[in-house]
This record gives structure tokens, sequence and C-alpha cells, in this order.
């Protein structure tokens, strides 16, 4: 087994500053001229090689000064405290898009990393809601709206997309707080998203 030889599999979900449902996954315009988001990963199972990934989160603070498909992104990298020093290196070798696979093509959107750091990462999924709380930095909560005869509301195959292959359950945030690398957001009543994922090498 080599290094490159990697696969994890989980839920995502993201909390981010456009009303619903976020232009930005069809490639068009943000609403509010800019995009600000929070987007966190829960890896249920995952390898990089022999290290094991299990439970781990791994979440991002996102800041785009315009169209996101036209402008580079700024982005704060946050990874589990619970992570030792190889596990820590994995988990960034992966989510950077040093180690290829579908987040080497989120990476390639991302022109400024504002910085990494390990910190406590609590993430929460029940029914239709999702939560997280990043260190002392970010807290968000999101939950999925109720589409006609009580189903969910999906969006498939959109182009601009973090979970490649699953439907994006369409969502209402409560809240959104972020505070750190001179960005202040604290939104509510705005776009979520959330979906199983699988990335591979």
């Amino acid at each position: 087994m080599t290094d490159h030889d990697w696969k994890l599999a989980g839920t995502y979900f993201e909390a981010c500053n456009c009303t619903i449902a976020c232009p930005c996954v069809f490639l068009s315009a943000p609403t509010e001229g800019e995009c600000t988001a929070v987007v966190a990963w829960h890896i249920e199972q995952g390898h990089f090689g022999e290290v094991t990934l299990d439970g781990f989160n791994v979440a991002f603070a996102v800041h785009s000064p315009g169209h996101m498909a036209e402008v580079k992104w700024n982005a704060a990298v946050y990874l589990d405290a619970r992570a030792d020093d190889t596990q820590k290196d994995a988990l960034l070798n992966i989510f950077s898009g040093q180690a290829g696979g579908h987040p080497s093509v989120l990476a390639s959107h991302v022109g400024n990393i504002l910085g990494v750091a390990q910190v406590p990462i609590d993430y929460q999924a029940k029914g239709r809601k999702r939560s997280l709380r990043v260190g002392k930095v970010a807290e968000t909560s999101i939950e999925g709206i109720e589409g006609q005869g009580g189903a969910d509301v999906t969006i498939q195959n959109h182009p601009l997309c973090i979970a490649p292959g699953y439907p994006a359950t369409a969502a209402r945030s409560s809240h959104l707080r972020f505070d750190d690398h001179d960005m202040h957001w604290d939104i509510s009543d705005r776009n979520g998203f959330y979906s199983p994922f699988s990335y591979a090498a």
C-alpha cells in the first residue's frame, strides 16, 4: 500500500451567506456579490495508506471575493484535534489536494491559505439537522428544507459540487458565526447543503 492509496467516506455539510438556494453551485454569481461559507466533513470510514482516519472531522472557512467560478478563494483549514501527527499529515495531504481525487479539484479554486489549525471539532447530524462547532472560531447549524409531500429538496449533478455522485439536500441555516483571520461573519436564515460524500485517490 502506498501513500497515494487512500479513501474517505462520510457526510458533509456547508452553510453560506447566499439566499436559498445558493446559485454558486450552478456557476452563477453569489447573491451577495461575494461568498462566505463554512464547509465540514465527518469521516465515517477512511484511510491514507496504512493510516486510519475513521471518525475525524475537517472544516474549511471559505471566502470568495466574487463569482466562485471566476476568482480564487481564501480558505482557513481546521483539522480534528484528536488526530495524531501522522493522521494530521494524512488529512492535510488529502484536503489540500496534494493526494489527488476530488479534493484536488476543490483545492484548485483556492488562491490563499489563511492558516491551518488543529482544534476540537464537534459535528452533529440528526435527521434533517446538522450542526458544527470549530474550537472557538466557528459555530453553525442548518436544517433540511421540507419539500412536496414532506420529501427532501435535492439538487443533483450540479457543476460546483463538494460531493460528486450524491444529491445535495437543500437546507436553511439557523445561524452561521465565524471569527478568525480578520473575518467576522454572523448571519442566519441563509443557504445550506448536506449529503454523503466519498473521495478516493
